[in-house]
Formats: structure tokens, sequence, C-alpha cells
């Protein structure tokens, strides 16, 4: 618990200190956001603002989780290490597309390929790696099985270990592009995407916290977790939450600064990787519904056009539907902000109810 505490303390404290640093560095070289001619109109004056400033999210989080550990004297785990890598790789690549932006001073940064490339690649070495490093009870970082709020039946192994690896990285691909790329969606207005983060992570700083009190290797019973290192998830939860807090104060309205790609494919990297590391891979479809609501949006947007030559909202991803709608930008963020911590308070009340009806 002090891992947590201290994790999410030095990461707030590193975020809110470090960005204004990082947004005058920024500044400096003239690093400021490029705005697409065809989005919302009111979005023209945010040209020029700093971005790429997921960079202070990534690296307080890193440093929160390090400083976290030896204060308290505790082991990384592999787990923990594993979410970072993601994160942080993710992250990467998403400064890439940022900085060609920047750069270049247009609309696209890496080509859908070669980006698409990039997070693929790093999310097929996570796969990869995730069922490896039993420890001493034989678990690993992930499993073959698809997982609710546990674990299910379902494994991905039936066929046999070789199969069960190929289609857990197909299905880790699949859920780290989803959830990286609906964060990607939802970062659009001033804050929205980074305080709907912060609720997610702060749910599952609850659920590795209750996970490791209830873990199979600590207190067997029917209803113990079977998650390597839960304790640790939430340490690595509680840093990215502290990060997201920390960088809010500056990323709300009006931005001083934006997350960029950068942010936007880490904190959804984040996500997805600690959905698979502490078994609640479909949990993370209702804890973050505020992020499926907006990427369906894109997709009823572009299908019905395609197949109709019809559009479903006035533009796509929906929180611009409402910015034409007349609605204000601070408007839309709050009140999106709390259909994001509905999905939050609605998905731990059902992983609680699992436990209290007996586990699976």
């Amino acid at each position: 618990m002090k891992a947590v505490l201290a994790a999410a303390v030095i990461s707030l404290v590193g975020a809110l200190l470090g960005t204004p640093m990082y947004i005058k560095f920024l500044v400096k070289r003239g690093y400021g956001q490029f705005i697409r001619d065809d989005g919302p109109t009111s979005h023209h004056t945010k040209r020029g603002t700093p971005t790429m400033g997921g960079s202070v999210i990534i690296g307080s989080a890193l440093a929160a989780y390090g400083l976290a550990h030896a204060i308290t004297g505790t082991p990384f785990t592999w787990s923990g290490v594993l979410v970072l890598f993601l994160m942080a790789g993710l992250g990467l690549v998403g400064f890439l597309d940022d900085y060609i932006k920047i750069s270049k001073q247009r609309s696209l940064g890496l080509r859908s390929g070669e980006k698409l490339a990039g997070q693929t690649l790093v999310a097929v070495i996570f796969a990869v790696l995730a069922l490896q490093f039993p420890n001493s009870h034989w678990r690993t970082p992930a499993s073959t099985s698809i997982s609710f709020v546990r674990d299910t039946p379902f494994n991905l192994a039936f066929a046999g270990p070789l199969i069960g690896l190929v289609l857990f990285v197909i299905w880790a691909n699949l859920m780290i592009a989803g959830t990286s790329n609906g964060v990607n969606l939802t970062d659009g207005l001033d804050g929205l995407a980074t305080g709907a983060s912060v609720m997610v992570f702060a749910a599952y700083v609850l659920i590795g916290i209750w996970q490791g009190n209830q873990n199979c290797q600590i207190t067997p019973g029917l209803k113990c977790y079977e998650v390597r290192d839960s304790r640790d998830l939430a340490v690595v939860a509680a840093a990215c939450m502290g990060a997201c807090f920390g960088f809010l104060w500056w990323n709300a309205s009006p931005a001083k600064i934006f997350m960029g790609d950068t942010g936007s494919l880490a904190l959804g990297g984040a996500l997805a990787g600690l959905a698979i590391t502490t078994r609640t891979e479909l949990l993370i479809i209702i804890l973050g519904g505020l992020f499926v609501a907006i990427t369906l949006s894109v997709i009823i947007q572009v299908g019905s056009f395609k197949l109709t030559g019809k559009r479903v909202f006035r533009m796509a991803p929906l929180q611009h539907h409402f910015e034409l709608m007349g609605w204000n930008e601070v408007t839309i963020v709050i009140r999106f902000w709390i259909i994001a911590g509905l999905c939050v308070a609605l998905g731990l009340g059902i992983f609680y109810a699992e436990w209290v009806v007996g586990g699976a």
C-alpha cells in the first residue's frame, strides 16, 4: 500500500511541476499543434498550442514506479514492467507521429501503415513476453484464457500451446489497438481524455489492491484471483493516475498543452496492459465505456456514409457532434466525464458483485 501511495504522489508532483517546464521547452522551439481545417472552426484558436505532452505523463509514471519501489524496498515485477513497456513503446510511436506533424506542419504524421506497424510490433512483443516468466506458483503475467472479471473457461490454447500463443497475440493486438485508438479519438477536447483516463486508472488501483488481498497465491479459496502481480499492478495504475492528474492541471480548458498521440496511445496501451494482466479483459469495455462510445460513433459515421451516403452525426468523433450543436466545450467535457465516471462505477460494481456471489 505504501508503494501505491508513493507512486501516486510522486507522479502527481512530477507531472504538475514538470509540465510547465516542458511547455517552455516546446514553446522555445516552436513545437505547436497543427489544427486541421476540416475540424470545428472553434479549434482554430488552438493552433500553435504545445503538444507531445504525453512525454511528461510517461516520464512521470516511469519515474514514480521506480522511485516507489526504491523507497519501499520492493522489487519490480514482470507484470508491472511489461505494462510500462507497452505504455512507453506505444508512446514512442505516438511521439514519432507528433514530431513529424509538427516539424512538417501538416495533419498527417506517420503513414497509416507505418503507425500500424509500430503499434503491432510493440503489442506483439508485449503479448509474447506476457506469457513468459512464470513465478514460483507457475503464474505468468498474462493468461491464454479470455477474462471478464477473472479468467473464464474459454481458453485460447484449446488446440495446444502454440495455437494458444498465436491466438493470444492476435487477441492482445486487437485489445491494444482498440484501447489505444479509443483514447486517441477521445483526445479532441481540452482535458477530456486525460480526465476520463484518471477515472479508469483509479479503478485499476482499487482492482489491483482488492485482487492483492484476495490472491490465490496468498489466500487460496473459491473467491481468490489468479493474478500474478496484482499489488504491483496497483502501483503501475497509481503512477499513471497521478501523472494524468498532474498533467490535467495544465491540460484543462483552456489547455496550455496537449498530450498528442504521444499521450493518447501510451495511456490506451497502459489501460489495455492492465486489463490483460489483471484478467479483466472484457471488463475494460465497461470501465472505459466513454472510449468505446466515442469509437463506435466513428465506426457508425464511416459505415453509414459508405453504405448510404448519409452521415448519422454532424461530425465524428461524438464530442465534435455536440460542438456543432452549439454546446460549450467545457460543458461537453464535464458531461462526458460524468458518463466516464458512471461507466467506471458500473464496472467496479460488476467486479465486486461477482466476488460477493461466490466467484467464477
